[in-house]
């Protein structure tokens, strides 16, 4: 058929929209995967299992924990450092192979204080070698102040953590998970955050404990 003819003409000027029509449809499947691999890859390899845990868990935010927001991105946490009792520094490294409950509280803040009851309470049902709530108070004056308040309120099952620089908050502000006082975020076996709350909650409700119990893989 001659090159110049009508029929030939057309069928070339299909076969150029059909390429065409192909060259989008594969960069558009290219920028697809890419923003897939992307948001894969956003998430530390570490931190995979805990953002599986956190889809898991996100049908049991609810009742007195319905604020909880279970990480669409988990973020390592295990260089987060504080002192105990005696002074000595700690990060969350020193709890590998535990789920945690990291608490900021201070004595000035009456919402944390009002939640701390719920928090040793916790403690008392769950805590052992699988669990534990981790309160690190942040007061930046007078540390005694702290210690003799949870005294005075009956606070018993709760390990001393204190970070009197404050700098603990600073740096989970910075990470964008805190907002403001209480801060708890909820920390997998590997140091990776599952879930966080800005403010109070009844952490010794049913809801609560189911809560914790299924990120600890334990059935209701």
């Amino acid at each position: 058929m001659p090159s110049d003819s009508p029929d030939f003409a057309k069928r070339r000027l299909l076969v150029m929209i059909l390429g065409g029509l192909a060259g989008v449809a594969v960069a558009l499947t290219g920028i697809y995967g890419m923003g897939a691999l992307v948001r894969k890859s956003a998430v530390p390899e570490a931190c995979r299992p805990a953002a599986q845990l956190a889809q898991t868990l996100q049908p049991l935010a609810r009742g007195e924990v319905a604020a909880l927001a279970p990480a669409k991105s988990p973020i390592p946490l295990s260089m987060i450092a504080f002192r105990d009792d005696a002074g000595k520094e700690h990060t969350l490294a020193d709890w590998k192979g535990r789920t945690v409950l990291l608490n900021l509280w201070a004595t000035w803040c009456a919402p944390c204080k009002k939640e701390m009851p719920a928090l040793d309470e916790l403690q008392v049902k769950l805590g052992g070698p699988e669990f534990e709530v981790v309160a690190v108070n942040i007061d930046t004056r007078n540390p005694e102040k702290a210690k003799a308040w949870l005294t005075e309120n009956g606070i018993r099952a709760l390990g001393y953590y204190a970070d009197n620089s404050a700098r603990i908050f600073q740096e989970l502000k910075e990470k964008g998970r805190a907002f403001g006082m209480p801060t708890t975020i909820l920390i997998d076996k590997n140091g990776c955050e599952v879930a966080t709350l800005a403010g109070p909650a009844e952490w010794a409700s049913p809801d609560a404990v189911k809560f914790i119990e299924a990120a600890l893989g334990r059935s209701s």
